[in-house]
């Protein structure tokens, strides 16, 4: 374990007191979320990204060990195991060396190598291998029987033993695995008869690029290609060169036996070792290109979970139609279902009278603060129709993405049993504007119109990144728990699904929570699930000030020795500037509590339960752009960024398409990361460079 704890921080540039008791913590059950924020002077102020690089090496390294035990157990009941390979085995830390160390011990099929053992061979193999025999035909008589009919076949038996000596070699496979990674060139060549139905692929038709750089949307696209079988692609390496450096470790001169040898290497890299190593690197290659498409669509999913709320508002949500009408609901301030019906102001019905008088009349009953539009189907003329009526309210165009998946979800059924998708979705796009975090917790974030080729990339490491992401925002933000629903809550730190249901149904049955403690009285929700979640819940009207904020009910006490010193009440210290001035935190320093977590604490006392969320800002797109038809190259539009890759920035400028912004048009100066430069849902003016109405791309310039 010791030796574990040192790699882990060496790779990750901290001390070893720091990653050893953040694994402890994390073993201890201990949340990232909480780690990061309550448990500061044990991890040495590490921030969520470190633990949670912590918590991958930590399983890496125990998912190796199990590995190591597995392999030596086999090796020993076999009576192989010997005192150097037993070490070889424990100081080994790289999965594919271990693997490498195992390969000759490994129980084998019936290949030509085990064929060639069984029938005697392995004798004659390694007097080719010592290549001192002058008549290696004379040496190879000795092994004619019965399987074996000539000295040619006795040869090519002993070649067979001698490949895979070659193969099973630790350090040929290192030099193979180092020529591919560093090296080698990844080729794609189009399928002649899949030409056209691979037209959407046509850039990589005839591509060829040193494999090491190809870029992770470029490799997934070739990835996906390759597996509709519009593609076929390969690893290329110089293989003459290769071979003779192989060659050079075991030929030592010219002879009969040399030449044997040279045939037997040949054969182990066309028919062993290139295959193997290929795929092996190509298996790298493409937990390389999904590691970086995850990490874009983690950045973007934490972009559109914190994306600006309006915050609690009675909403006028219109989700928009043509022939089928649009759905509009008025929702409450707690998100609440008040009305619903349909409106027709489009064609073919174009009844915009009746319309007209329906949303005036809406507006006035429900008292309406807001309006918020599904940018679908009909969202500019909506827009626009409603903008025409000059209510003086906000209107606003929200992301329809992953609303429809809402819709017809268990999680949508639940909430509105007695009404159909069309209510549910208008219900949901109006809630994405009060609060769009309360809202797309319920959304598989897969489907919520983010990210790079997410279908191409490891499912299973892109919903515990996507989890992971949601959990940070969600404990980021804090939970009313007096008004979330059982969704936003299973993302609290240390509850989850089932207690999140309990804190629910506690609600239901009880009343509103009067304070935090009073989350102990929740069936199942213990002490430990207590310390986890606490911090991150909010009461508005406790009957304890501090439980609005994000101070932790451990650290009460000191805000009230605070208090106390300062001769006030604690109640008296929050959003007091002129009294949180005077705290001295050196004075309040213990064995337990340092300055960091004193720091958070007088922080929070300024401004209690502050939402890190931005305030939202209205915008409204160029009326004069509805279709792409209607642009022109060289024309200035104000958009919004709506998605984020590796190669750019897709901007919604009002109209069907969205437009790229391609990361050589982002600056003038050269830029790796898009996000150096825009955020998700970040308003910008671009300046239209590019129409290809036919295959309906837009390209845009950056202009502020």
């Amino acid at each position: 374990m010791e030796n574990t704890i040192s790699r882990i921080a060496k790779q990750l540039n901290i001390r070893n007191i720091q990653a050893s008791s953040t694994i402890e913590l994390l073993t201890g059950g201990a949340t990232i979320p909480f780690i990061a924020r309550y448990r500061k002077e044990r991890t040495g102020n590490l921030d969520e990204t470190v633990i949670a690089e912590i918590q991958k090496q930590s399983e890496y390294y125990n998912d190796l060990a199990k590995r190591k035990k597995y392999i030596l157990d086999k090796i020993n009941s076999e009576k192989k195991l010997t005192d150097d390979l037993r070490s070889q085995i424990e100081n080994t830390f790289n999965s594919n060396t271990l693997e490498d160390i195992y390969l000759p011990f490994k129980s084998k099929r019936k290949t030509k190598a085990v064929t060639a053992k069984d029938n005697g061979l392995e004798p004659l193999a390694k007097i080719i291998l010592l290549q001192n025999s002058y008549d290696l035909n004379l040496n190879a008589k000795k092994y004619i029987n019965k399987e074996i009919k000539n000295t040619d076949d006795a040869i090519e038996g002993a070649r067979f033993i001698i490949a895979e000596w070659v193969s099973e070699n630790i350090s040929i496979r290192n030099l193979i695995r180092n020529t591919f990674e560093r090296h080698s060139k990844l080729k794609s060549k189009v399928v002649k008869s899949k030409i056209e139905e691979a037209s959407k692929y046509e850039d990589y038709f005839d591509y060829e690029q040193q494999s090491i750089n190809v870029p992770s949307h470029r490799f997934l696209a070739i990835n996906r290609a390759s597996g509709l079988g519009f593609l076929k692609t390969s690893l290329v390496i110089d293989e003459e060169d290769t071979l003779s450096r192989i060659n050079n470790k075991y030929i030592k001169g010219n002879s009969q036996s040399a030449n044997e040898i040279e045939l037997a290497i040949k054969d182990a890299y066309k028919r062993l070792l290139k295959p193997s190593i290929e795929n092996e690197i190509f298996n790298k290659l493409k937990e390389k290109s999904d590691l970086e498409a995850i990490t874009v669509f983690e950045k973007n999913l934490s972009q559109l979970l914190l994306a600006s709320p309006l915050g609690q508002k009675i909403i006028l949500a219109i989700d928009p139609g043509f022939k089928s009408g649009c759905k509009v609901v008025c929702i409450n301030k707690n998100g609440d279902l008040l009305h619903n019906e349909t409106l027709f102001p489009h064609p073919p019905q174009n009844d915009k009278k009746s319309a007209t008088n329906k949303v005036f009349n809406l507006c006035s009953t429900y008292k309406i603060e807001a309006i918020a539009i599904g940018n679908g189907t009909a969202g500019r003329e909506t827009e626009k129709f409603v903008k025409n009526l000059k209510l003086k309210l906000p209107i606003f165009l929200i992301s329809e993405d992953g609303a429809s998946v809402y819709s017809a979800s268990k999680i949508a059924r639940e909430e509105f049993p007695n009404y159909d998708i069309t209510v549910r979705g208008a219900v949901s796009i109006g809630r994405r504007l009060m609060d769009p975090l309360a809202e797309l917790v319920k959304i598989d974030a897969k489907s919520i119109g983010v990210g790079q080729y997410q279908h191409e990339v490891n499912q299973t490491q892109l919903q515990n990144a996507l989890d992971s992401t949601t959990i940070s925002a969600v404990n980021k933000v804090g939970v009313n728990l007096n008004t979330a629903g059982k969704h936003l809550l299973s993302y609290v730190s240390g509850l989850g699904p089932a207690l999140a249901q309990n804190i629910v149904d506690y609600r239901s049955e009880n009343g509103s929570f009067k304070n935090r403690k009073e989350l102990l009285k929740v069936p199942r929700l213990g002490n430990k699930a207590f310390e986890q979640s606490a911090g991150f819940l909010r009461i508005l009207k406790s009957n304890n000030a501090l439980d609005n904020s994000g101070i932790h009910p451990e650290s009460y006490n000191i805000v009230e020795k605070i208090a106390k010193s300062l001769k006030v009440k604690t109640s008296d210290l929050l959003n007091n500037k002129l009294l949180v001035d005077k705290i001295k935190l050196d004075e309040f320093i213990t064995k337990d509590i340092g300055l960091p977590t004193l720091t958070d604490i007088k922080n929070e006392l300024m401004k209690p339960g502050l939402d890190p969320r931005s305030i939202l800002k209205e915008h409204h797109f160029d009326d004069n752009i509805n279709t792409i038809k209607d642009l022109a190259e060289g024309m200035e539009l104000s958009g919004k960024v709506v998605n984020i890759t590796n190669f750019g920035a897709f901007v919604d400028i009002g109209i069907k398409e969205s437009g790229l912004i391609h990361l050589s048009n982002m600056a003038d100066r050269y830029i790796s990361d898009p996000n150096e430069i825009v955020e998700l849902n970040k308003i910008v003016t671009v300046k239209v460079i590019s129409i290809d109405i036919l295959k309906k791309r837009i390209g845009l310039k950056l202009l502020s």
